[in-house]
């Protein structure tokens, strides 16, 4: 097989344009094709259909639905999250709920989570129940990593390790369920699966503090979208969390203050620059990027897999957009 990640994007953007929607309640389906139709890294599939060529030297196609239903899973939450966030963009376009309206989006988002079961379904009865365990209990951890995010607005004393369960559960389970269901489908042992599923909750864990360092330090002309949306939102990052504990009340001061946004993401990311923020997130984003790679280093494969695998955790942790 070819580990690329433009290959296996590939395959899913073919396998997404030739999902068939029922003629009745058109309505309910267009937002899902404009949804998909919006692009994305579909890093989330792109790991299962590796992980199963990985393990299982077999065409990656066979577990093509299971890859879809991760990633229809993903968007599913998107919906719901765009409503919940009121946000007007994603990708580049007007939100579902934007474009139409808050309904729309909603039971559009609940027919997309279905969908995903359907389409994880069509696997071999053996392995059903479990592919269905891990993906049951995934697709739960992430709505507590979602409650968790809206209790962190309103609250002033999270701590750095209340955030960093808090993307755990928001953002790196979904990977880490994609490479143990893409393993499981591929007949590995427990003890792979396990060393899979770690992988993947690093991954995430480095791509989120990326992320993280991005929307403050990153080029908007690189990133694709303006930088310092977090410190305006004074949205709860680890950057946020960490100036708030250390900086002896400073950053709470200017984050109290009617400034024009400039000035605020000025301030703000001055007092970062004053600790050394910017560069402690980027180590500890690197640390989860070598975790990743310690799991996989307990996983036997030929070289052209884990150098795919290895090189997805580097540039979790390096990358400008």
């Amino acid at each position: 097989m070819e580990y690329t990640t433009d290959y296996l994007a590939g395959l899913i953007e073919t396998g997404l344009k030739e999902l068939k929607y029922p003629n009745e309640a058109p309505h309910l389906f267009d937002p899902i094709r404009y949804t998909l139709e919006g692009g994305g890294k579909r890093l989330r599939p792109c790991l299962l259909l590796a992980a199963y060529s990985a393990l299982s030297h077999s065409d990656c196609t066979e577990v093509l639905p299971q890859a879809l239903a991760v990633e229809m899973f993903h968007n599913f939450t998107l919906l719901h999250d765009d409503v919940m966030d009121r946000a007007d963009i994603r990708r580049g376009r007007p939100t579902v709920h934007r474009r139409w309206n808050d309904n729309a989006a909603i039971l559009s988002g609940d027919a997309m989570l279905t969908r995903s079961v359907q389409l994880l379904a069509e696997c071999r009865p053996d392995v059903l129940p479990d592919i269905l365990d891990i993906f049951n209990t995934t697709a739960m951890e992430i709505y507590e990593g979602q409650q968790l995010d809206m209790e962190f607005e309103r609250r002033s004393d999270v701590t750095v390790q209340e955030y960093l369960e808090m993307i755990r559960l928001k953002t790196s389970v979904l990977l880490a369920c994609a490479c143990a269901i893409g393993a499981r489908m591929a007949g590995a042992s427990d003890e792979v699966r396990h060393h899979f599923y770690e992988y993947g909750v690093a991954l995430g864990l480095a791509f989120q503090l990326r992320d993280d360092w991005l929307d403050t330090y990153g080029d908007p002309a690189v990133f694709g979208k303006a930088i310092g949306g977090d410190i305006l939102n004074r949205k709860k990052t680890w950057l946020l969390i960490t100036g708030l504990q250390e900086s002896d009340g400073e950053l709470a001061s200017i984050l109290d203050e009617d400034l024009s946004d400039d000035v605020l993401i000025a301030q703000v990311r001055g007092v970062y620059d004053s600790l050394s923020l910017g560069e402690r997130c980027g180590a500890l984003a690197a640390r989860y990027s070598a975790k990743a790679i310690e799991s996989l280093d307990k996983i036997e494969m030929d070289t052209r897999a884990y150098e795919f695998f290895r090189s997805l955790a580097l540039s979790a942790a390096s990358r400008n957009h």
